[in-house]
C-alpha cells in the first residue's frame, strides 16, 4: 500500500507539469517579453534550483521537517498557478518565477527521498515507482494541449493548480523514517571527484545531456506554433514521447548490463544532437509526431546511464556527492544556458535555426569531449 503515495506524487506531480510548463514560452510571448527576457526567466530556474535545492533538503534533514518544507514548495506552485496569469510586468512575473523556483527546488528531492525510505527493501523498484510521473506526463499533456487550444491557455493554469492541490494533499502521506541529520560532506570530497580526468570528462558530457534535455522541454512547443501548430498536436507530440520512455524505464537495467554505463551515455547525448537536426529539418507539425516518438527513449536512457556512471565511478562515502554533482552540471548548469541561449536565438534567427545550433553544438562539443579523452587516455598509457 505504501507504493500507492509516491506513485500517486509522480503521477500528479508531473500531470501538473504537462499542463503547463511546456506553454510557458507561449505566455511569455504573449506578453511582449523580448528573447533576452524569455531567456532569463528560462534560464534563470535551474541557477536558482542549483543552490536552493540542496539548502532546502539540508533544512529538512537538520529540522526534520520534510512534510512542511515539501508542503511550502507546494504552496508555491499553487500561488504560481493562481498569480502568475493576473501579472503583466516583466519585474512581476520574475519575482514570481524566482520565488517559486526557490520553494519547488528541494521538492523533487524530497520525494525521491522519501519514496526510496518507504520502499524499504524494494529500493531497486524505484524505477517503476517513478513511471508513475511518466504516465501523468503522457496522459495530461495531450489533455492540456486540446482545451488549451478550444479555451485558451488560462485553462493550462487551472489544471496545474488544481493537480498541485491534490498533490499536496498527497505529500502528506510520505514517510521519511527515523532519519538522524547528515553528516555534511567535506570540501575535499568534491574536489577529489573534479581532480579524477575521467569525471571532468563525464561531467562535460553531462553540461551537453542538460542543454540537449532542456532546449527541447523548453521551446519545441514554440518552435511548433511557428509552424502552425494546435496546442492539440502540441500535446500529442510530446504524449507519444512519453508513451516510448516506458519500456527504457522498465527495462532500463538490462541496458545497462549489456552496453555499460558511459557507452550508453554517450550514445545518449549523441542523439540528443541528431534529434536537433531532425527538428530543424522538418517543415510539418505532422512530422514532429514521428521524430519525438522515436526518440523518445533518449531522456530516460541517458538519466539511467548517467546516474549508474556516477555510482559506478564514484569514491567509497561519496556516492551522494556523485550524484549531486551530475545533477547539478546537468540540470543547473546545462539547463540554464540551453534556456538563455534558447531565448535569444528563437527570437534573432527562429526556432528551426535555433534547433539547428543546438544539434550542430551538441555534436561538435561531444565530439571535442571525446577526441581530448581519448588523447589523454592514450597519453597516461604512454607514460
Amino acid at each position: 500500500m505504501k507504493k500507492i503515495w509516491p506513485f500517486s506524487f509522480y503521477f500528479l506531480f508531473f500531470g501538473a507539469f504537462a499542463s503547463l510548463v511546456p506553454f510557458f514560452v507561449i505566455f511569455y510571448q504573449g506578453l511582449g517579453f523580448s528573447g533576452t527576457q524569455i531567456g532569463l526567466l528560462t534560464g534563470v530556474a535551474p541557477l536558482i534550483t542549483l543552490v536552493a535545492a540542496p539548502l532546502g533538503t539540508g533544512l529538512a534533514d537538520a529540522t526534520r521537517r520534510h512534510k512542511l518544507i515539501m508542503g511550502l514548495g507546494l504552496f508555491m506552485a499553487i500561488v504560481l498557478g493562481v498569480v502568475l496569469p493576473a501579472l503583466r510586468s516583466f519585474a512581476a512575473v520574475c519575482v514570481l518565477i524566482a520565488l517559486y523556483n526557490i520553494f519547488m527546488a528541494p521538492v523533487g528531492s524530497l520525494a525521491d527521498s522519501a519514496t526510496m525510505t518507504m520502499l524499504g527493501d524494494e529500493k531497486s523498484m524505484y524505477g517503476r515507482v517513478r513511471l508513475g510521473g511518466t504516465f501523468g506526463w503522457g496522459i495530461f499533456a495531450p489533455i492540456a494541449g486540446v482545451l488549451v487550444q478550444h479555451y485558451g491557455l488560462g485553462i493550462g493554469f487551472w489544471m496545474f493548480t488544481a493537480i498541485m492541490v491534490i498533490n499536496l494533499m498527497v505529500s502528506q502521506k510520505f514517510d521519511y523514517g527515523q532519519s538522524q541529520p547528515e553528516q555534511a560532506s567535506n570540501n575535499g570530497g568534491i574536489w577529489l571527484l573534479l581532480q579524477d580526468k575521467k569525471w571532468i570528462f563525464f561531467l562535460a558530457a553531462a553540461f551537453l545531456s542538460g542543454v540537449g534535455t532542456f532546449s527541447v522541454a523548453s521551446y519545441l512547443y514554440p518552435y511548433m506554433a511557428e509552424m502552425g501548430a494546435t496546442e492539440t498536436q502540441m500535446g500529442i507530440t510530446s504524449l507519444l514521447g512519453t508513451l516510448t520512455e516506458l519500456p527504457i524505464f522498465f527495462f532500463g537495467h538490462y541496458l545497462i548490463k549489456r552496453f555499460k554505463a558511459r557507452s550508453l551515455f554517450i550514445t545518449a547525448i549523441a542523439l540528443f544532437g541528431i534529434r536537433s537536426l531532425l527538428f530543424a529539418a522538418v517543415d510539418a507539425p505532422a512530422m514532429m509526431y514521428v521524430i519525438q516518438g522515436a526518440s523518445g527513449i533518449i531522456y530516460p536512457m541517458m538519466w539511467i546511464a548517467g546516474v549508474s556512471y556516477a555510482d559506478e565511478n564514484a569514491p567509497e562515502g561519496l556516492k551522494s556527492t556523485a550524484q549531486g554533482i551530475f545533477n547539478a552540471v546537468s540540470f543547473g548548469i546545462g539547463s540554464a544556458v540551453s534556456g538563455f541561449i534558447g531565448g535569444i536565438l528563437l527570437e534573432s534567427i527562429g526556432g528551426r535555426a535555433m534547433f539547428f545550433v543546438f544539434g550542430v553544438g551538441i555534436l561538435v562539443l561531444l565530439a571535442v569531449i571525446e577526441v581530448a579523452r581519448r588523447f589523454v587516455i592514450a597519453r597516461a598509457v604512454l607514460q
